[in-house]
């Protein structure tokens, strides 16, 4: 062979010998590039996924905020319906007071006491009867005593008296008046309950 042929076959082993090289390099670069992007893809989903976050956490700030103003309103509402619940009552008794500081002093001018003493008997019957009308509207109505069936759950016996004309257990005498709030019991009418009376054998 001669010094040329060598040198040719020397080149072309050298050309051949670069060639994987090149071809690794081309790979190396393309993985390289697909890895960037990927990273730059995950970047960009946690900087949405950073603002989503701080979207959520401002709302919410918000509904706390918002949730607080309308329990303190709430509060407030309440607080004040308690302060002037009774507004309405207290306006409805106004005209009572009125007619009981009119009795008063119509019967302070009456020179005879005992035309006095009957106009101011009279002026309270009235406004007796108004007070249980006002009282009525809300609610309030007197426990039924004289006559009825004692009952326990209304009724409070402090005596039991002899009754020939009324059957034992039955109310006979109201020393105060119960009364009824719509459904409720607020005070029971103490009485006295009827019972049958001894026999002469018992008495002797």
């Amino acid at each position: 062979m001669t010094p040329k042929e060598r040198g040719e076959a020397v080149e072309e082993k050298v050309e051949l010998s670069s060639k994987p090289d090149e071809a690794a390099g081309g790979r190396d670069g393309e993985e390289g590039s697909a890895v960037e992007d990927e990273a730059r893809r995950l970047k960009e989903e946690l900087d949405a996924m950073g603002r989503e976050l701080d979207e959520m956490k401002n709302l919410y700030l918000r509904s706390c905020a918002e949730l607080e103003n309308y329990r303190k309103r709430v509060e407030k509402e309440k607080a004040s319906h308690l302060l002037y619940a009774n507004e309405r009552l207290v306006k409805e008794l106004l005209p009572v007071i009125d007619n009981l500081d009119r009795a008063l002093a119509h019967s302070e001018s009456e020179i005879d006491p005992a035309k006095g003493l009957e106009s101011l008997r009279n002026g309270l019957r009235l406004t007796v009867k108004e007070l249980e009308k006002v009282l009525d509207r809300f609610g309030l109505k007197a426990v039924k005593a004289v006559g009825e069936r004692f009952d326990p759950t209304i009724h409070e016996a402090i005596s039991h008296e002899e009754s020939a004309d009324n059957e034992a257990g039955t109310v006979i005498k109201e020393f105060q008046k119960g009364y009824m709030l719509n459904d409720r019991l607020v005070r029971p009418a103490i009485v006295a309950v009827a019972k049958e009376p001894r026999g002469d054998d018992e008495d002797s």
